[in-house]
């Protein structure tokens, strides 16, 4: 069915993990068990399909590199499970810094933190539209709200397909929807769910508990790790629509009223030895029949970036379905299966059903 071209904004470890998975999954095909995918084939399309036709970054160390080069450049720090990556005949172009980069990471060393480049940023419209890309995935780091802005405007104006994977409100934004809508160019977001994550598993065990009669009075999850974006989160004036966005992934599933106090939900401490791996401290409290009390309590060690890149590969090929079907706007279905802040928020096996129906054919977004 053809190649699916991308443009990514960000080589960090989330772009790492995708690209990396791109060519791992290049030596499967349908006769096989295809491990650790949701979908091997979406819509016609195989991970193999997707090509890097685009990359933008800020660090010194990716800028003007080849993006075979750039993908295992420090500061990136992510699981290298496929180190041989072919030739891509595709340059890291420089992009505006805006507000991408916190003053604090200055003070880290320069291993673990962005080191901005001092290059001129191209026009970005102008290399989307000259490198054929059909679609566009933000990597941006927390707090990026210029930035992403940016990227989304960009994308209108090189009539490019949208996948904001951060939390800054594009599509879950009523005026940025209808932006997207009066171009009929799909738009997927606000801020991706993992694999198997934090955010993920607190909502599916917060709905057993509704769905078990248990009342929860208190919960709290809390989140560590060593990579950038653990760094960039310390932060916490970056952090206002992440904790938005998180918070209200959970509370969407509680049937009666909890107020903020009681919810507690967020980035906690950054580790360096950690690297790539992230480590969740989940509790919930609540009360059972006759109000006894019950207590559970998780903990969750993944690696961060493929994690994402699990779901991100499924996202970018729901864009090229929408593309393909002359759809455009926001993507409601894979909004809601595939990321924490959607336009409207769905039971998990409610938006699971809808993404279904939605590659099938059945569903128009």
């Amino acid at each position: 069915m053809g190649k699916i071209k991308l443009a990514i904004v960000g080589i960090g470890n989330c772009a790492s993990s995708l690209i990396q998975g791109i060519e791992y999954y290049k030596k499967y095909n349908q006769t096989r068990e295809i491990p650790g995918l949701m979908h091997f084939n979406l819509g016609g399309y195989l991970p193999s399909d997707i090509e890097v036709v685009a990359a933008f970054d800020i660090d010194k160390r990716k800028v003007n590199k080849s993006l075979k080069d750039a993908v295992f450049a420090k500061p990136n720090c992510t699981k290298i499970f496929c180190p041989d990556l072919p030739d891509y005949p595709v340059k890291v172009s420089m992009g505006p810094i805006l507000d991408g980069v916190a003053d604090h990471m200055r003070d880290y060393p320069d291993d673990k933190r962005f080191i901005p480049s001092d290059e001129k940023p191209v026009d970005v419209v102008e290399v989307l539209r000259e490198s054929g890309a059909e679609i566009m995935v933000s990597y941006l780091p927390v707090g990026s709200e210029e930035a992403t802005k940016f990227y989304a405007q960009a994308a209108l104006e090189a009539g490019v397909a949208f996948i904001n994977c951060i939390p800054v409100f594009i599509a879950s934004n009523d005026d940025w929807i209808k932006k997207f809508e009066d171009k009929k160019i799909p738009l997927i977001g606000d801020d991706i769910k993992s694999q198997i994550g934090a955010t993920i598993v607190h909502r599916v065990l917060t709905k057993l508990c509704m769905d078990r009669g248990v009342r929860i009075t208190n919960t709290y999850q809390l989140n560590v790790g060593g990579n950038t974006d653990f760094l960039n989160m310390l932060n916490r004036s970056r952090l206002s629509s992440k904790k938005i966005s998180k918070t209200e992934a959970v509370t969407s599933q509680i049937s009666h009223e909890i107020t903020a106090e009681h919810v507690h939900i967020g980035p906690s401490d950054y580790i360096p030895w950690m690297n790539d791996n992230k480590v969740c401290f989940l509790r919930i409290e609540g009360e059972i029949f006759g109000n006894v009390p019950i207590n559970l309590e998780l903990r969750l060690s993944v690696e961060d970036s493929p994690n994402s890149a699990g779901v991100v590969i499924d996202a970018i090929r729901c864009c090229k379905v929408a593309l393909d079907r002359g759809i455009g706007g926001l993507l409601i279905s894979p909004s809601a299966y595939f990321m924490k802040h959607p336009r409207i928020q769905y039971a998990d096996e409610t938006a699971k059903r809808m993404l279904e129906e939605f590659i099938e054919g059945k569903r128009e977004r």
